[in-house]
């Protein structure tokens, strides 16, 4: 029995979903072998009683390909598309509704939700020119969140790093500014220990 498997070479050719998936396996398991036959069932799409026929040496190439895939730092994509719906991810993160930090700060917490942070963070574009856009205006999750899970893996992995970098300078700022401060006037740092 000859087998066809569609192999992603990319990380815009793996859903959310399909991530999501794989990370809730991923999370409940140590078994590295029943991790290898989760990986390739769900993201060559594949049923799990086919991987048998695979040889072993395929199924190692097909490990390493995926471990190489997620190891790599896509980069940040402001507008993508899913069907015929292009969605831009917040132009202007300074004036965001407090619901919709409320909503990326609790959604970005889990792989589990990450749906539903992406529909804070893009949101169909309702006007374009060139390179500026105009997306919907913030009315919660529930419009787009599940349309979500069809997100490119790429996209939904540098609006992370785009995110976990955003959080990291400004820690660093907030550091600097207190040093500063600090320095200026010692009896700040006796305002913060109370």
């Amino acid at each position: 029995m000859k087998l066809e498997l569609t192999i992603p070479t990319d990380l815009s050719e793996i859903t959310l979903e399909q991530y999501q998936k794989f990370v809730k396996v991923k999370e409940a398991t140590t078994d590295n072998e029943m991790l290898a036959e989760k990986m390739i069932q769900i993201f060559c799409g594949i049923e799990l009683k086919e991987i048998i026929n695979i040889k072993f040496s395929e199924v190692t190439k097909l490990v390493a390909h995926f471990n190489k895939l997620f190891s790599e730092t896509p980069k940040f994509t402001p507008t993508f598309k899913i069907k015929d719906m292009e969605f831009g991810f917040i132009p202007d993160l300074q004036n965001i509704s407090f619901g919709e930090y409320v909503d990326l700060e609790e959604n970005l917490k889990s792989w589990e939700t990450y749906h539903k942070a992406m529909a804070v963070m893009y949101r169909p574009i309702k006007l374009k020119v060139k390179d500026s856009y105009e997306i919907m205006e913030y009315r919660g999750t529930a419009d787009f969140a599940e349309l979500m899970k069809f997100s490119p893996l790429g996209v939904v992995l540098s609006s992370s790093v785009f995110f976990w970098t955003l959080g990291s300078e400004l820690l660093q700022g907030t550091i600097h500014y207190l040093e500063q401060q600090i320095t200026k006037n010692p009896k700040v740092l006796e305002i913060i220990a109370k």
